[in-house]
């Protein structure tokens, strides 16, 4: 008689995962807001949490037609990196579509898309690079369950091809999708990194004009700043 196999826990550290995530603005010069939602209470990575849309790069993000990011943006998410700036582009504005119904395209058709690009072609578009400024970059801290090296996109609610108020071609990954002020948004439950993000677009939409810099938290980061911040947000 065979004994009965048990699987091992995983050991060791969780491996780091490209991802992109999205930042949508609208009412940038009267009332800023960010496109959030919240995940779900048993989701593996941030339960609960209000969140940008994002997630993990899939192989088949390098293979769509998207339009041209800036050649400054292309340069600097090619520092440091395995994947292509077409991937990392295209992933943002697949999350975006996937979990809020919302599209940065432009008019184009593409005969045999990706199985997880098809529904997004068959409204008659391609993703549209030129709407991104790559603005923020940052790796999940050890320890956690799942952790991701997160590319951070802006990207103005201006840019999009669908009613920004409407979000029923959404997927039920996010709940309570919604605008959500900058001035209203410590109110919110957020995690740590993306009360750090908005801190800097409140302070870049002060500033005016691409970043100087686009910055990168890397993995011990995030406990580095708790500690000089002694707990409090930095909002």
């Amino acid at each position: 008689m065979r004994p009965n196999l048990v699987p091992k826990p995983r050991t060791g550290p969780a491996p780091i995962r490209d991802a992109a995530t999205i930042i949508v603005l609208r009412h940038a010069d009267t009332n800023p807001m960010v496109l959030m939602g919240q995940r779900g209470a048993k989701a593996a990575f941030m339960p609960g949490k209000f969140v940008f849309p994002g997630g993990a790069v899939d192989a088949d993000d390098a293979r769509v037609p998207l339009t041209a990011l800036s050649s400054i943006d292309e340069e600097r998410l090619k520092s440091e990196s395995r994947v292509s700036p077409i991937s990392l582009a295209a992933a943002a504005i697949r999350e975006l579509w996937e979990e809020t119904g919302q599209m940065l395209g432009t008019v184009g058709s593409w005969p045999h898309p990706p199985e997880n690009w098809r529904r997004f072609a068959d409204t008659g578009h391609w993703p549209n690079g030129r709407a991104l400024q790559f603005f923020f970059r940052a790796v999940t801290p050890e320890g956690r369950p799942r952790r991701f090296d997160a590319r951070f996109f802006l990207a103005s609610a201006d840019d999009l091809v669908t009613d920004p108020d409407d979000f029923f071609g959404a997927e039920d990954e996010l709940a309570h999708l919604q605008w959500v002020p900058l001035a209203a948004a410590r109110q919110f439950d957020l995690p740590f990194i993306t009360q750090v993000v908005l801190a800097e677009l409140i302070v870049h939409l002060k500033q005016g004009g691409p970043p100087a810099t686009v910055p990168f938290f890397r993995n011990d980061d995030e406990a580095h700043l708790v500690s000089r911040l002694e707990g409090k947000s930095p909002l």
